[in-house]
């Protein structure tokens, strides 16, 4: 059920991106220049339609947010394995404990075994 949803909604979204393009597509085919001034240098880049401009920008985002999430992903594989071991040593520890012989032990008041020697006596 929660994938029928996630398709249906990705279709709705789709289907909203397109209407937007076609709507808005002399909009979006104006060419532009970017450009950018450093203080040892300049750059421009040729003129190139608006849409372009937006899907490179689009682009960038996925590739930085892929490689942010590769190193979020090689933390929590690390923590898991952490994790994993601690779970194993105290399984360990648990079946050793498991293992135990039940062994009833006797205290004994040296106190009242020697008051009872001395009664007897």
């Amino acid at each position: 059920m929660k994938n029928i949803i996630k398709g249906i909604i990705s279709i709705l979204v789709m289907l909203l991106i397109v209407i937007v393009v076609i709507q808005n597509y002399e909009q979006l085919s104006n060419t532009l220049t970017l450009g950018i001034h450093l203080g040892f240098g300049a750059h421009k880049t040729p003129p190139m339609p608006f849409y372009l401009v937006v899907i490179i920008a689009f682009l960038i985002g996925i590739f930085v947010a892929g490689f942010l999430g590769i190193f979020e992903r090689f933390r929590l594989k690390r923590e898991i394995r952490r994790l994993s071991k601690e779970n194993a040593e105290k399984d360990k520890e648990l079946n050793s404990y498991r293992n135990l012989p039940i062994v009833e032990e006797k205290i004994e008041d040296t106190a009242l075994v020697e008051t009872d020697q001395e009664n007897a006596s």
